[in-house]
């Protein structure tokens, strides 16, 4: 698989590993969200309990990478910014969240470039959850 052809169809979701890949990566999402001492603020931000939040972000790439649209269906439309106003969303939560992704993402078995290709399209839901300099 070709990086231009990521981002077409199911490509990114396969890419991914599924549903099951995904997952896989938001469970290392939240470990690194869990230990890492540069996210202790956006580990503020959520529960104690990040049940609900791993299925959110489950769900929400599920779809975003080309998959079955599983959060809209159990959740509603997806309003990144709207679901995430209550927040103190900065560069350096913005950052934080990357950084732990980037922890995630390298721990999966992924290409190269779709390691490179996945961390650059996480930047814009990122960036679109910033509300504040």
């Amino acid at each position: 698989m070709t990086s231009n052809s990521y981002g077409q169809d199911d490509t990114s979701f396969l890419a991914a590993g599924g549903f099951d890949g995904i997952k896989q990566l938001v469970d290392a999402f939240y470990d690194a969200m869990e230990t890492l001492p540069e996210a202790q603020t956006i580990r503020d931000m959520h529960s104690n309990n990040l049940d609900e939040s791993r299925d959110k972000l489950t769900r929400f790439l599920t779809g975003w990478l080309g998959g079955p649209k599983l959060f809209s269906e159990k959740y509603g439309p997806i309003r990144i910014p709207v679901a995430h106003r209550h927040l103190a969303i900065g560069p350096a939560e913005r950052d934080a969240w990357l950084g732990c992704m980037q922890v995630a993402v390298d721990a999966q078995p992924y290409t190269q470039d779709f390691r490179d290709y996945l961390m650059a399209q996480l930047y814009v839901p990122a960036e679109r959850s910033r509300n504040k300099d």
